[in-house]
């Protein structure tokens, strides 16, 4: 990406730091914030500059490029090290398409959030339509356009690919309310494919009410239609979701 905030490198689309910190609620800087995976600090540093007080990073290694006190080594696909309902955010930026227990995560995520905390997920945005045309065509999804290197797994591979009514269905059966959904960025050449549009919503709407009909799930289907069909889900790049724990 060849990025950085004050030096230190970002390893995720342009804006995507920015956006999910817009996200943040500025009006308590002592609230508990976990950043998990934390990579190099650049978004830890962003929260020391703008006065919050007790950040955690996480990652699976210490690879810090800030002096931090608050890291710990930790594994998104097994238990976080924090106690139960002591956290009110979690930010997690373009970390949970790396993992194959995203189920596990969000519920060590529900684990250690107090009531109304909230999380934050950015991942590649693989419900817009530029990624859906690139999937028709090759079977790669925009953010994931090869096959992997099976010869040298590592944790940098995208193996969890997810949707945003796969993100909505994780956050909802695991005690989260989405409160928000957004994107870092709207690329000129994603509005290339609104020729798209009528076709897609036109075999999305029938799908989604034939199903609602058939298992009486019309009314969560009318959301999930409404919200596949937001403007920074159908074209942008990254997508980002900002949820509530269930108080």
């Amino acid at each position: 990406m060849g990025r950085s905030y004050n030096g230190i490198s970002i390893n995720t689309s342009k804006n995507t730091h920015e956006k999910v910190f817009e996200l943040l609620d500025k009006k308590d800087l002592s609230q508990v914030i976990v950043d998990i995976p934390s990579g190099g600090g650049a978004f830890v540093a962003r929260l020391k500059d703008a006065g919050y007080k007790n950040i955690y990073a996480v990652d699976i290694e210490n690879i810090l490029e800030i002096e931090h006190d608050h890291f710990f080594v930790g594994d998104m696909t097994k238990t976080l090290p924090f106690e139960n309902e002591s956290c009110d955010i979690v930010v997690c930026i373009d970390g949970i398409e790396h993992i194959s227990k995203q189920f596990d995560f969000i519920g060590e995520v529900h684990r250690i959030l107090k009531k109304r905390g909230e999380v934050i997920i950015s991942t590649p945005n693989i419900s817009s339509l530029r990624s859906r045309f690139k999937w028709l065509f090759t079977g790669h999804h925009h953010k994931c356009n090869s096959p992997l290197d099976e010869n040298n797994p590592n944790p940098l591979h995208h193996i969890s690919m997810i949707s945003l009514p796969e993100m909505r269905y994780l956050l909802h059966t695991n005690g989260f309310i989405i409160k928000r959904i957004t994107t870092n960025r709207i690329k000129p050449v994603s509005w290339l494919y609104t020729f798209l549009l009528p076709f897609v919503f036109l075999s999305t709407y029938y799908v989604y009410f034939k199903a609602g009909k058939k298992y009486n799930l019309s009314g969560i289907n009318k959301q999930v239609l409404r919200q596949m069909f937001l403007k920074d889900v159908l074209f942008g790049e990254t997508l980002i979701v900002k949820a509530v724990k269930k108080g």
